[in-house]
């Protein structure tokens, strides 16, 4: 008489198979960061990152700061929400499981998409990310800064040199003006000898007296010191929209896994 063949229990079988499909997440993933790029290039070239130097022309900073974030928000949940859509679909059909693990699984599944996605966004596409959104003005912010401050000694090395007299007028004067500003800003303000010697070189390069040139020293130094509060405002504010924008994606690409699963479990088809 022939031996029956031998049968698993549900539960050996059920610890036989992975419960993540990789080959979903990461495709998903993949979707995820594509569209991300995809949407973030048309977002710039709407001109959501770019603000007109001209008063009174193009859309204000804070009007601009409001659109973009809207923007960024809804381009995450449309990119993570296909990206977890996709994950969802075509994972594997799981066989007797409960209905409430099933729709944990999908879940889990948009989320570990979501995440893989943001982990492919920061280290490979952060750089092409920063050049589409910022612009000329990160472009403007490079050139600026390569002017201005080669290394950070470079101010003490002009310290050192400073003629003891009224200082000559040279064409390096502009590159010490950028380094005494640059190293002031940085610290928080420009000291009373810096704000005496600039005085001092603009006195000399446009002929106006010791009183006029101090007074704007110190005009534009309070408009500088204003430009990089607002900056690093600005810089908060986007970092705010960001995270916020990471909430919501999380939350578009696991719904849309859900939804996903749940087509695919309704298919005849099983793999």
């Amino acid at each position: 008489m022939p031996m029956s063949q031998t049968t698993l229990p549900e539960s050996a079988v059920e610890a036989s198979v992975s419960g993540v499909s990789w080959g979903a997440a990461a495709a998903g993933a993949v979707v995820i960061a594509a569209l991300s790029l995809m949407l973030l290039a048309f977002g710039a070239g709407m001109g959501f990152s770019a603000v007109s130097p001209w008063s009174g022309s193009g859309v204000s900073a804070t009007t601009l700061s409001v659109v973009a974030g809207i923007y960024l928000l809804v381009a995450a949940c449309l990119s993570s929400a296909v990206g977890g859509y996709i994950a969802g679909r075509l994972r594997r059909k799981w066989a007797r499981l409960h209905t409430h693990e099933v729709y944990f699984r999908d879940t889990a599944h948009g989320f570990i998409a979501w995440a893989f996605a943001t982990v492919i966004t920061a280290a490979f596409l952060a750089s092409a990310s920063t050049n589409i959104a910022g612009g000329a003005t990160a472009g403007l912010a490079q050139a600026t800064g390569r002017q201005a401050s080669g290394s950070p000694v470079d101010y003490y090395a002009d310290a050192l040199l400073r003629p003891s007299g009224a200082p000559a007028s040279t064409a390096d004067n502009r590159g010490e003006v950028l380094r005494i500003l640059t190293n002031g800003l940085r610290e928080g303000d420009v000291s009373a000898p810096d704000r005496s010697y600039l005085a001092q070189l603009i006195a000399g390069k446009t002929g106006l007296s010791q009183g006029d040139a101090e007074k704007r020293v110190g005009e534009v130094i309070d408009q500088a010191k204003a430009a990089a509060d607002a900056a690093r405002k600005a810089a908060a504010r986007f970092s705010l929209w960001l995270a916020a924008s990471l909430l919501l994606g999380a939350f578009a690409a696991s719904l849309a896994a859900t939804e996903g699963g749940q087509l695919r479990d309704r298919s005849d088809i099983e793999i």
